[in-house]
């Protein structure tokens, strides 16, 4: 369908420019009047490659982060609040809208609402833009007539997601940076250090150790095969991406994370407080017990642990309790699960699951505040090693030659 670019100015006289689909620049006219526009001008776009389009659509869906979708939220909140209508909220925001997945996304939403579908349904057929867990609390907000509280409920979740992927991003930068200068810092001795001492040995004609003629042929192997090394370790990254693109591989992956020394319990615990939360609040918004197991199984972030909460759900709809079911799938600790008992017994399981939330948040910031010392020794004797190794195969026989020719 071709592209038109147009130009117009709502009812506050303020000036508008967007791109669309269309059939025509009559069909582009009658649309913006239908919303309230008046058009000024009304263009073909210059279309660019297909490929070129896909490309930059991938990569704006690949920067889209949670900021994008905290300000959608906010956006959505404040213009139902304030009474605009659906149709109109959604053409302004796509109108200024930075994001081009985002905005295409947007604009094909406004499409299907002219169509005649709900703006739940419209969402849904943008998955890798809006994830599930807020396409079905839009749905519910619909349905009860509370859309605002909806936008506003999505806010909140998603701001204090963010707030656990900051504090973990930041607990994990520093030793993130460490490796990454051992990793430099190993390279560089292979190719130019090692090689440099390789010709001050070869000059004397010296007997070396083995540790010594070790270090020498992986230097010498690293330095004639880099281009074989460097494209092998491309083709293993590929393969592996496309493993890990796939369910099992995807699967594996991620109950391989949660078992990585110290760091694992962290994604573990975060995995479990998103669980608590967005669970939590997809039972305050009014959606069926079993139902909200099975949309935040696909929302936790997590494979593996999804896998565990789809078993949760199968017992549960066989007639088994939910605190049953947590104790057998062997992801909640004894509190949580007393939590969740508790919640059952009360009929207020969603109070009891924020409640377990907020204690795996703090068990997050406790883990997180240890990382540090956690870590540090062991980065320290990685360090260690690599000294020693230098030590052993190039600066101690450098000392002992310099010890035989002064004899």
């Amino acid at each position: 369908m071709p592209l038109f670019t147009y130009k117009a100015r709502n009812g506050a006289g303020k000036l508008v420019s967007n791109t669309v689909e269309a059939d025509s620049s009559k069909s582009v006219a009658q649309t913006l009047l239908s919303r309230g526009l008046t058009p000024i001008s009304i263009e073909a776009a210059v279309q660019q490659d297909a490929m070129i389009q896909q490309f930059l659509y991938w990569r704006a869906a690949q920067q889209l982060g949670i900021n994008d979708l905290i300000l959608f939220s906010r956006q959505m909140h404040s213009l139902t609040k304030a009474g605009v209508p659906l149709m109109r909220a959604i053409t302004s925001l796509a109108d200024s809208c930075r994001n081009i997945a985002l905005k295409q996304a947007l604009a094909g939403i406004s499409r299907k609402l002219e169509s005649g579908q709900s703006l739940s349904q419209a969402m849904a057929q943008y998955r890798k833009i809006f994830p599930i867990l807020l396409v079905s609390i839009v749905n519910v907000g619909e349905t009860t007539g509370g859309l605002e509280q909806a936008f506003q409920q999505i806010g909140h979740y998603l701001e204090r997601e963010k707030e656990t992927q900051s504090r973990i991003k930041s607990a994990l930068r520093y030793p993130s940076m460490v490796l990454i200068a051992i990793g430099i810092a190993l390279v560089i001795v292979n190719i130019y250090v090692i090689p440099a001492f390789k010709g001050v040995f070869d000059k004397m004609g010296a007997q070396l150790p083995w540790q010594t003629r070790l270090l020498m042929s992986v230097s010498d192997f690293s330095v004639a095969y880099w281009p074989y090394l460097l494209g092998g370790l491309l083709v293993t990254a590929l393969l592996v991406n496309k493993y890990l693109d796939t369910a099992a591989g995807r699967l594996q992956w991620h109950k391989a994370l949660l078992k990585i020394p110290v760091i694992g319990s962290i994604i573990e615990r975060a995995t479990m407080e998103r669980f608590s939360r967005s669970f939590a609040m997809i039972l305050n918004a009014g959606v069926p017990l079993i139902q909200g197991i099975s949309i935040v199984a696909q929302a936790v972030g997590n494979d593996f642990i999804g896998s565990q909460l789809h078993k949760m759900q199968v017992g549960i709809e066989k007639g088994d309790s939910i605190s049953r079911m947590a104790r057998s799938i062997g992801l909640f600790p004894p509190l949580v699960i007393q939590m969740i008992l508790v919640g059952e017994e009360s009929g207020n399981i969603a109070e009891m699951l924020q409640e377990a939330a907020d204690f795996y948040e703090g068990e997050i910031d406790a883990e997180l505040k240890n990382l540090a010392g956690t870590i540090e020794p062991v980065l320290i004797v990685v360090i260690g090693i690599m000294v020693l190794v230098l030590a052993l195969g190039i600066f101690l026989p450098m000392w002992d030659l310099s010890t035989s020719m002064r004899h």
